[in-house]
């Protein structure tokens, strides 16, 4: 073990929450919790490559950050495809000199009947979901350093059941944590490297203000605080796991769900 893999000493407890001199990737960072994830990431003090498939979007969060004084970097990136993960990671090596977080945000959801759902669909969310957060974590293991931390964004769904028919998401998010698991035993000790997931609920978002109000109730009745959360409240769980503060944490799922996966 090295003096990286230690939380450092400091008068402050808050200090451990501050990510200054570090460098952050954060897929899936055009829109929706990637969006925010990137914001608090920066307002951390940490600067941000982002990273998703449509340039636009990512323009416009990169211009938020620089807005907070950090520097970040535009990297449009297919997850699903190794040989982008791989660029992407040496982009923000190469631009930064280091790379010391990943946010593993990327993904899609598809909803049918199990029974009718079409394989290529099932296929889609498991690609980006669970084998794009691979491609990514492989890829950014390769060049961080001791002291480093992934933060994989699974669901509640890969821990409760869901309400409406989602087998590929359920599926693709209940794995992104076994995931996590195997990975975090791989890389403690040989890499120094902390993985651990955060499983939002239902958060306060453009797809939320699309669904029915039935269909949310249905979902928060099984709520122990019977709300959606903020935006705030899943950003503060992110930048506890990618922080010295969680630096005695890994291989952990953070259930930020209002109390839905403890029923």
């Amino acid at each position: 073990m090295t003096s990286t893999d230690i939380a450092p000493e400091t008068d402050s407890v808050l200090d451990l929450f501050r990510l200054d001199g570090r460098v952050a990737v954060v897929t899936g960072a055009g829109s929706g919790l990637g969006a925010g994830f990137v914001r608090a990431l920066a307002e951390a003090g940490a600067d941000v490559v982002v990273a998703a498939r449509r340039r636009d979007r990512l323009e416009a969060v990169a211009a938020a950050v620089e807005e907070t004084g950090r520097r970040c970097l535009v990297v449009p990136t297919d997850v699903t495809d190794p040989e982008q993960c791989d660029a992407l990671a040496r982009a923000a090596v190469e631009e930064f000199g280091r790379l010391d977080i990943l946010v593993n945000n990327a993904g899609i959801t598809h909803a049918a009947p199990a029974t009718r759902e079409r394989p290529e669909d099932f296929r889609s969310v498991l690609d980006v979901n669970l084998m794009g957060s691979y491609w990514a974590a492989q890829a950014c293991a390769r060049v961080m350093e001791p002291g480093s931390s992934i933060v994989n964004v699974s669901s509640m769904l890969g821990l409760v059941k869901s309400v409406l028919p989602q087998a590929a998401y359920a599926a693709s998010k209940a794995g992104l944590i076994g995931l996590t698991r195997d990975l975090s035993h791989q890389w403690a000790q040989r890499k120094g490297i902390r993985v651990n997931a955060v499983a939002p609920g239902f958060v306060e978002t453009d797809m939320i203000s699309e669904m029915g109000d039935d269909t949310l109730a249905e979902f928060l009745r099984g709520s122990s605080l019977g709300r959606t959360a903020t935006q705030r409240e899943i950003d503060a769980a992110v930048i506890f796991l990618a922080s010295p503060a969680s630096g005695y944490v890994t291989g952990s799922t953070l259930a930020v769900d209002g109390g839905t996966s403890g029923h």
